[in-house]
């Protein structure tokens, strides 16, 4: 299984090395970095890459690379799957994942590295039953390891109860004043719209956001209206697989506080996806300068809904000089080193369409881009289902009492391109 798991910054610096079968050294991370340096973008690396010795598997999130090496063939997926989990359970205990939050809890990293794997093989990764295992950091804690004090009491010397039964994700005598509990299903559009404003392609992938405080032992029901348009769905271990093929409902006892309930695909043709926004873009470029126009604006399908956090960037070529923008609606930056244009709009208002207008000017003795750059486009709108899933029902059993429950829609873009 895995040897070996690295933590790299954004700049190259390994934060955090990790070693479950042997010592492997750095210099496949220096093999790695020059992968990077090498892409045009950090995302387009490979996620996994052969070596002589070792297999490199990666993922990148928070502008951090997190590494797993290898020197015999396993399933990909099992291992990337397990590198999110770490950044998903780091993100729970520091509540951001940072070069910065790292170097804070150097202690406690190493502490859950433990934990979740053990000789290569993955363990504990439910941040339920580590957090009973090992204490989210705190500030006396953190006081204490910067006057190199041991801090003990961060650690439980005994396992959770529950660990051997067969609800290990749920531990025993949980006792909420008020019982609630919260759906958040969040979907992500990732969709390609050539010059003429036509989608080429487009998919709408999902998760299924729980944060549960219920009392006792409760067991839940989820029932949709329109199952049939869930695709490939990947379950959380509480989730009763056999009811689900069965009956298309999600029947489960919830672990305690938040967690990742399902992830699913949406089987729809692409004509069917309502896409919420318009961008048009028109980029020329003739001689030594171009000109540059786009608008942004909702749709009508969206009944009085409000798009929020909406970004546009435009990656221009390295041949781009200087440029001159002017904007009706928010704020737009052009970053002379990267050449790229980020225009930060926020809220879409309703009264008036956002527009971007000037010019730009190439480098003398440039040649002329023969085409436009890809926009990428960023937003969110709550209350919204892109894929038009709907839920029927969500219904307790096993305990007595009523519980609040609350259920939001989220759409947000994924990789959402539009070409100029």
């Amino acid at each position: 299984m895995i040897n070996s798991i690295f933590v790299m910054s954004p700049t190259g610096e390994v934060l955090i090395e990790k070693h479950y079968r042997g010592y492997i050294s750095r210099t496949c991370c220096d093999l790695f970095w020059g992968e990077v340096q090498q892409a045009s973008h950090p995302q387009e690396v490979k996620p996994v890459l052969v070596t002589p010795k070792y297999y490199l598997i990666h993922v990148q999130r928070y502008g951090m690379f997190f590494i797993a090496v290898l020197n015999r063939e396993v399933t990909p997926l099992l291992v990337t799957e397990f590198l999110h989990r770490v950044v998903d359970v780091f993100r729970d205990y520091f509540n951001e994942v940072s070069e910065e939050s790292i170097k804070e809890n150097f202690i406690t990293v190493y502490q859950l590295m433990d934990e979740m794997m053990d000789n290569g093989v993955p363990m504990t990764t439910e941040p339920n039953v580590l957090k009973t295992m090992i204490h989210p950091p705190t500030i006396l804690g953190r006081v204490a390891t910067s006057m190199g004090v041991s801090d003990k009491s961060s650690i439980n010397a005994e396992l959770p109860e529950g660990m051997m039964s067969s609800i290990w994700w749920r531990k025993k005598g949980v006792r909420y004043t008020n019982n609630e509990i919260y759906l958040d299903i969040v979907e992500e559009i990732d969709c390609s719209i050539d010059t003429n404003g036509l989608m080429v392609t487009c998919d709408v992938s999902g998760e299924i956001l729980v944060n549960c405080k219920l009392s006792g032992m409760p067991d839940m029901t989820l029932a949709f209206t329109n199952p049939s348009i869930i695709e490939e769905v990947n379950f959380h271990p509480c989730v009763r697989l056999s009811r689900y093929e069965r009956d298309k409902v999600m029947s489960f006892v919830p672990p305690d506080g938040k967690f990742k309930l399902a992830s699913y695909s949406i089987d729809t043709p692409p004509q069917s996806i309502t896409l919420p926004l318009y961008v048009k873009p028109q980029i020329h470029f003739s001689g030594q300068s171009g000109r540059v126009n786009i608008m942004v604006g909702p749709k009508s399908n969206l009944a009085g809904r409000t798009i929020e956090d909406v970004v546009i960037t435009v990656p221009f070529s390295k041949n781009v000089a200087t440029s001159s923008l002017t904007v009706n609606h928010g704020v737009a930056h052009f970053d002379d080193a990267t050449k790229c244009l980020r225009w930060e709009i926020g809220k879409v208002p309703k009264e008036k369409s956002p527009s971007l207008s000037g010019g730009v000017t190439l480098v003398a003795g440039s040649e002329t881009p023969e085409s436009g750059p890809t926009i990428l486009v960023d937003f969110k709108i709550v209350m919204f289902s892109a894929s038009g899933l709907k839920i029927d029902s969500l219904a307790l059993t096993g305990e007595k009492y009523k519980p609040y429950k609350g259920v939001r829609f989220v759409t947000k873009a994924g990789r959402f391109q539009v070409r100029s």
